[in-house]
C-alpha cells in the first residue's frame, strides 16, 4: 500500500442525523470498526428532519455533507431516514469519488434475506412511512413482499426521555404494534427497525412482539454495509487494531445533546466533547 492510499485511508467517516437519533448508527459503527476515527454532526438546530420539505431535506443534507467533507471524511454516513429517502443520490452525484451510504438500502435489505414468509413489518416517524422509500426499497428487492408499515412516533419521545422499558412503555409498543400481528391474516416474520431512534427500544420492542419476529436494526446492518464498503474499496484504516477517535459537532444545544446522547451511546458524552458550529448555508 503506497504512503498517499495510507494516508487517504486514515482520514475519518463523517456521520449526520439531525439530532442524536443517529448516534444509534454511530455506535453500531464504532463497534464494527474501532480502529477508525469518526465525525458525527447533529444538525440540532433544525430537527426534526421529518417536518420539512424534500426541498428543505435535500438542502440540509448537502450543507451537512459539506460541513463534513470540509473536515477531510473519506466517508459519508447520512444517519438518518429521512435524509436518506430524500439526498442518497443527490450527495452521491455531488461527490461521486467518496464512498456515501444511507440507511434505508442496508435496512431493506437485511429484512429481505431475513423473511421467510415475505411478509415484511416496517415501522418508522410518520413522514418515513409516509415517503415511502422503505416500502419501495423492500419491494424492489424482493417483489414478491408483503409489506406491513406502521408509522410509531411516539417512539422517539420515548427514546428521547430514556423510558426504554417497564409496563408503560409495553402498552404504548402493544398499540402501535397490535396492527401487524392481525389474527385474521398472516403475521410478519421479520420487522425492520426504520428509525435511528427505535433501537434502543429493542429489547422492549422483541418482548411485545416475540421471538418469532426477527428485528432487523437499520443502525447494525449500515454499520456492516459500510464495512464491506470500505472493504472494497481499500478504504478501512490500516491500523485496525488502534483506538479511533470520535468528534461530535452540533449547531444547537451541546449540552442538551451531550445529556440525551448517553441513551443512544454505549459511552457517556460530556458537554465539553461537543463542538457548536455554523454549517455552510447553501442557498439551492
Amino acid at each position: 500500500m503506497s504512503n498517499q492510499v495510507q494516508a487517504d485511508a486514515r482520514r475519518p467517516i463523517g456521520v449526520f442525523d439531525s439530532g442524536v437519533g443517529g448516534l444509534t448508527v454511530l455506535d453500531a459503527i464504532h463497534r464494527a470498526l474501532p480502529g477508525e476515527d469518526l465525525v458525527y454532526l447533529g444538525d440540532t438546530a433544525r430537527v426534526p428532519y421529518g417536518t420539512k420539505s424534500p426541498e428543505s431535506v435535500a438542502r440540509y443534507a448537502r450543507q451537512a455533507a459539506l460541513a463534513l467533507v470540509q473536515r477531510n471524511v473519506k466517508a459519508l454516513v447520512i444517519a438518518c431516514n429521512t435524509a436518506s429517502a430524500v439526498a442518497v443520490e443527490l450527495l452521491r452525484d455531488s461527490y461521486p469519488t467518496m464512498p456515501i451510504l444511507g440507511v434505508v438500502e442496508p435496512g431493506a435489505k437485511a429484512s429481505c434475506e431475513a423473511s421467510t414468509s415475505g411478509h415484511i413489518g416496517i415501522i418508522a416517524t410518520e413522514s418515513t412511512i409516509a415517503g415511502g422509500a422503505y416500502q419501495a426499497a423492500v419491494r424492489r428487492l424482493r417483489p414478491s413482499a408483503v409489506v406491513h408499515a406502521q408509522a410509531c412516533s411516539l417512539f422517539v419521545a420515548l427514546a428521547e426521555e430514556g423510558w426504554t422499558e417497564g409496563e408503560l412503555l409495553e402498552r404504548v409498543l402493544e398499540r402501535y404494534l397490535g396492527s401487524l400481528q392481525q389474527s385474521d391474516a398472516p403475521g410478519i416474520d421479520t420487522l425492520v427497525l426504520g428509525c435511528t431512534h427505535f433501537p434502543v427500544l429493542k429489547n422492549a420492542i422483541a418482548n411485545v412482539l416475540g421471538s418469532q419476529v426477527r428485528l432487523v436494526d437499520s443502525a447494525e446492518t449500515t454499520a456492516a454495509a459500510l464495512t464491506e464498503l470500505l472493504t472494497d474499496s481499500g478504504e478501512l484504516h490500516p491500523e485496525p487494531d488502534r483506538q479511533g477517535e470520535i468528534r461530535y459537532l452540533v449547531t444547537d444545544g451541546t449540552a442538551r445533546f451531550a445529556r440525551v446522547a448517553g441513551t443512544f451511546f454505549s459511552r457517556p458524552v460530556r458537554a465539553e466533547e461537543v463542538e457548536l458550529i455554523d454549517i455552510p448555508q447553501l442557498q439551492k
